[in-house]
């Protein structure tokens, strides 16, 4: 079978509709999956994507004709998705491209909660496995596909993880972004006594509104404004399969990651002192500061939710944060959640009886950060390589791309693993050290 093998990611698989991922590919992949995985029990759900459905009939039959059972949850979110792997015991495929533009597809596979497959663990299997082709004729006894309804113990689930009674009434204006994000937070947000203004919570595969990423700033540029306009405590968005959260304060800015995982982890921590809280190598300073602050143990990681996930559950770890708004809970399967850290955020606002804005002050006043800075790059092995030529004289790390530190200021550059950039993340101890640092790096990359 001849495959574009670029669809086969770090974390996951995705692709152009049909171009690079069709009903034929998808169906290959079920059947590898399950050769892989050796479950004969697989939940498969979707997001609101127009391909969703041809590939969910594509997959499904693959899985099938394998001989597994197949669990359809129908359209959710990719954190109720991980809730039903979680609680049924299965592996499974969620039909998402995430955050990606409307073209594209693509399969996050579950092995066995919190184990995900990646491209050092199944995904380059199912590859080959597709790319020989040679599956033969379906099982003599083929699986059946039957429906299953998670959302109610997913409510619940999510609801058990804060003290709801605690919360005080709040405003709070949510994007959905026409992703997935809506329907569970009206789900969620009914039982709470918060105020919701609600922008795009209808599913729409076509993005009608805005694009799926709400790290770019076209994309939360109407949050902002609404936050401001409506008097609202805070502002909350998710990506498109609404497994990622993004936050505006109360004067409209965006929070950065990096800046909501050290106050998240002050809480967790608070909660469950000593314990391990893990963060992406991009991170500020900000974070392992705070968790050190707060007598817990900060524990750098590579990036990709399939990596955090695994080495959460190894350290048992009590929560974990990306600065690009994934966020991992010992108490939800080790998984990222978009619905979880805005519940915590409105119990972190109740609980402290402050503005959100007064929570990152302290910090917007130590930390000056470039936030992630994408570049197209032809050939990023080479820019590296230059960059690792011009800051030979400072501390160096390759666990994910190039991480280079200096006594008063510190940057990571990493490919993409979905498009064809360098991700740029860079700190310094003045604003002014961070503008002319984070020029001289972009020079250095651009040129």
């Amino acid at each position: 079978m001849k495959v574009d093998p670029g669809i086969f990611k770090a974390y996951d698989i995705r692709g152009v509709v049909p171009e690079q991922l069709d009903e034929e590919i998808a169906y290959l992949v079920g059947r590898a999956f399950v050769r892989v995985v050796g479950s004969q029990q697989v939940v498969v759900g979707r997001d609101m994507r127009l391909s969703g459905p041809v590939l969910f009939d594509a997959v499904a039959r693959g899985l099938t004709d394998e001989g597994a059972d197949v669990l359809d949850i129908g359209l959710c979110a990719t954190d109720q998705y991980y809730y039903a792997c979680a609680t049924t015991g299965s592996a499974g495929v969620m039909i998402t491209a995430s955050h990606n533009p409307k073209q594209y597809n693509g399969f996050k596979m579950v092995r066995q909660m919190p184990y995900l497959l990646s491209g050092d663990e199944g995904i380059q299997d199912i590859r080959r496995l597709v790319e020989a082709g040679g599956f033969g004729a379906p099982a003599a006894s083929r699986g059946k596909v039957r429906p299953l309804d998670a959302r109610e113990g997913f409510v619940a689930k999510v609801l058990s993880l804060i003290d709801a009674d605690a919360l005080q009434p709040l405003k709070v204006v949510i994007d959905a972004g026409n992703g997935m994000g809506g329907v569970m937070a009206d789900q969620v947000y009914a039982h709470l006594p918060v105020s919701l203004v609600r922008l795009y919570f209808e599913p729409d595969g076509t993005f009608p509104h805005h694009g799926g990423d709400p790290l770019l700033p076209e994309n939360r540029a109407e949050l902002e404004r609404r936050v401001v306009s409506e008097a609202a405590h805070c502002g909350f968005a998710f990506d498109g399969d609404a497994d990622r959260f993004f936050s505006v304060d109360d004067r409209g800015e965006f929070v950065p990651g990096d800046f909501m995982t050290a106050l998240l982890a002050r809480e967790f921590l608070r909660d469950h002192p000593g314990s391990k809280v893990i963060y992406d190598l991009r991170a500020s300073h900000a974070v392992p500061d705070a968790i050190r602050d707060a007598g817990g143990v900060p524990l750098m990681n590579r990036v990709g939710h399939a990596f955090i996930k695994k080495r959460m559950k190894d350290e048992e770890a009590v929560f974990a944060g990306e600065v690009t708004g994934h966020y991992y809970f010992r108490d939800f399967f080790y998984a990222d959640s978009g619905i979880v850290p805005s519940l915590k955020v409105l119990e972190m606002l109740s609980r402290h009886g402050c503005k959100l804005s007064d929570l990152l002050k302290p910090l917007e006043e130590r930390y000056f950060i470039s936030g992630e800075i994408n570049v197209p790059v032809a050939h990023a092995d080479e820019k590296l390589a230059r960059l690792e030529e011009r800051y030979q004289d400072a501390t160096l790390l390759h666990m994910d791309g190039l991480s280079v530190e200096y006594p008063d200021w510190h940057f990571n550059v990493r490919p993409s693993n979905t498009e064809p950039l360098l991700r740029l993340n860079l700190e310094a101890r003045t604003p002014e050290l961070m503008r002319e640092k984070r020029d001289e790096v972009l020079s250095l990359i651009q040129s």
